[in-house]
């Protein structure tokens, strides 16, 4: 029987750890033994693509030379693609929309408002934060000066982001008013983003370990949900203190709810709310 009808085998526990450690030291993710599975069919059927048979010889491959960086970027889609959807977790959404029409209430905006979408996956977030951000500056009479940096480890799904086009499923779960303000429908049944809310972003890839990837203008919104999670807790700190350095006095962290319970920094300060987990620094 040909290798790529036959069930995958099994990987060992030299092997699981083996691959376990190359993603934590190239991704910062941190795999369970409960996510052995997970590991073993991702990694199987792109064995299987590939005409290999052996988990062992596919690890040498992925850790060779330039070819192996290739192939790296390949598979680490595989891992990491998460599914998303517009407006996922709408506390937070509406959290930024409010601190963006307080700030321009008050008149506090002296220049653009930046806002950074940390793990941005296929474009659902940051478009969903662009969304609420045009409204808060429509609402105020002012002319929308703001921009958004979305970034992903990804290829795959920054490539599906910066097409702007989504499936009726994707869209037909937003709200009536957004929907029919910020997509056009397709002939093929697809939705667009429009271009006022696609302009606004600017998609890059960028990996949250190497710090010098990061943007290095200060921020007015870090925006990071569903990533922190895969990271060991001493890494979630690091990653956490590098934000609060993008940060503007004055600026917000918001993260996933419960994502982090045990982080403090000396110039940030937990805000209180019971939906939402973010931070304002001093």
């Amino acid at each position: 029987m040909i290798w790529s009808l036959q069930a995958a085998p099994d990987l060992t526990d030299k092997q699981f750890d083996q691959w376990s450690k190359l993603l934590e030291e190239r991704a910062g993710i941190c795999l369970s033994d409960q996510q052995r599975v997970f590991l073993q069919t991702q990694v199987s059927m792109r064995m299987r693509e590939l005409g290999h048979n052996d988990y062992t010889q596919y690890y040498n491959r992925i850790v060779d030379g330039v070819s192996g960086k290739v192939e790296w970027s390949v598979l680490i889609d595989r891992l990491v693609v998460k599914e998303t959807s517009f407006f996922r977790h709408r506390p937070s959404i509406e959290f930024v929309k409010n601190y963006l029409s307080e700030q321009l209430q008050a008149n506090k905006l002296s220049a653009t408002f930046d806002l950074w979408s940390v793990g941005c996956s296929s474009g659902e977030e940051p478009y969903s934060l662009a969304m609420v951000m045009k409204e808060a500056f429509t609402e105020a009479q002012q002319t929308p000066y703001f921009g958004i940096i979305a970034s992903d480890i990804s290829r795959a799904a920054l490539t599906i982001a910066k097409t702007g086009l989504y499936p009726q499923r994707k869209v037909e779960l937003v709200d009536q008013h957004y929907r029919e303000n910020y997509f056009t429908e397709q002939e093929n049944g697809r939705y667009k983003i429009s271009p006022e809310i696609k302009e606004k972003v600017c998609f890059n890839h960028a990996n949250v370990l190497n710090i010098s990837e990061l943007p290095s203008i200060n921020l007015d919104v870090i925006f990071c949900q569903n990533m922190l999670i895969y990271f060991r807790r001493w890494l979630r700190h690091e990653i956490l203190n590098a934000f609060v350095e993008r940060l503007k006095p004055g600026g917000i962290l918001v993260i996933g709810l419960g994502e982090v319970v045990d982080w403090t920094h000396r110039d940030m300060t937990r805000i209180a709310a019971d939906d939402v987990q973010a931070y304002i620094r001093n």
